[in-house]
């Protein structure tokens, strides 16, 4: 495809300083920036690019143009970040979407496919499942028993969606990730652990994206619940019977155990670990590698294992780099104290 900055610029409602005609052919990093190609700055940090990039065409927040005139045309606006993100929504939505049903694909016949659905050769939609429309559901994907996927959802290669799951409209679930697999729910009695059956499903609410290779175990009883706009990254464990609120976002290798409750516009970071049974509030952060183990307030900051509050972590660290000389402090003054008594 190609574009002139006068129609890149009316997409985004830009301001044009330059060349209104230079044409766009493809988009570039702009620390390899080609003749060309378009990218964009929003922090001040990269506004050295303004003058050295070899892109052509430059979206760039007004807040960091200085000058009349640049090597690059540029297109001014209020947030250049945010207007990227408006031109790869585009960009994606003209690539077209897959319609129909491939060769190689099983379909039971009480299935209930909706019109303009997508599916991709291996993949395997079982009795009595429901699929929305417009949804695409990728090769080799397992859709199990009685589950119920929403409008406009996107599922990739190698997911599995286990029996009587939901899944809402406009999600996406990436590959390899397993939606619905037995929780971790095991009886210690005198012959060894047994298994206590998972009855339960997993109900994932609309506008929700997961990563690759998680696993978001299905309810022992009841429904283990992923609340709309949430955001989840690769490699995450969510275990049966944990309630994760609205809006939140968890980075990679988090893991949650059961029956937590995680409130509204959270933020977790890699790697992650929460203990189960406990309710964390709204508008929380966790620094990457926390461990939290007790219930966390509105607003909360935590750093740290065991998870604690961020003012309290960085005063303890400062202690912590200190301790040495802490030490030899206290032997020093122990020392002093014994030469006092022996004379």
């Amino acid at each position: 495809m190609e574009f002139t900055a006068s129609q890149i610029a009316s997409f985004i409602d830009g301001r044009i300083i330059g060349d209104e005609n230079a044409l766009i052919t493809g988009v570039s990093p702009i620390e390899n920036g080609e003749s060309g190609h378009l990218s964009f700055i929003a922090q001040d940090r990269f506004s050295h690019f303004l003058d050295t990039s070899k892109c052509s065409v430059l979206i760039v927040s007004e807040k960091l143009l200085e000058k009349d005139s640049y090597n690059a045309t540029i297109i001014a606006v209020k947030d250049a970040y945010l207007s990227f993100q408006v031109l790869m929504n585009l960009y994606q939505e003209m690539q077209g979407r897959k319609e129909g049903i491939e060769d190689g694909s099983s379909i039971h016949s009480t299935a209930v496919i909706g019109e303009k659905v997508y599916i991709g050769a291996f993949t395997y939609v079982s009795e009595k499942a429901k699929i929305g429309e417009g949804t695409q559901i990728y090769p080799h994907v397992y859709v199990g028993k009685g589950v119920k996927i929403g409008k406009n959802c996107k599922i990739d290669s190698g997911a599995r969606i286990y029996d009587y799951c939901v899944i809402g409209d406009n999600c996406v679930i990436h590959s390899n990730t397993v939606v619905g697999g037995d929780g971790f729910g095991f009886q210690p009695t005198p012959d060894g652990f047994k298994k206590i059956p998972q009855l339960g499903n997993v109900i994932i609410e609309d506008d929700v994206e997961i990563g690759s290779n998680c696993s978001i175990d299905r309810a022992t009883i009841g429904s283990t619940i992923i609340g709309k706009g949430t955001k989840i990254d690769n490699l995450i464990q969510i275990a049966h019977n944990v309630k994760i609120g609205q809006n939140n976002v968890i980075a990679a290798q988090a893991g949650i155990a059961g029956s937590t409750i995680i409130g509204n516009w959270n933020q977790i970071g890699g790697q992650v670990g929460i203990v189960g049974h406990i309710n964390i509030g709204n508008q929380v952060k966790i620094q990457a590698q926390s461990g939290v183990n007790n219930n966390v307030e509105d607003g909360d900051v935590l750093y740290g294992s065991p998870a604690i509050s961020a003012s309290d972590f960085r005063r303890n660290y400062v202690h912590f780099r200190n301790f040495t000389e802490i030490v030899s402090r206290i032997n020093n003054l122990e020392n002093n104290s014994k030469d006092k008594t022996n004379e």
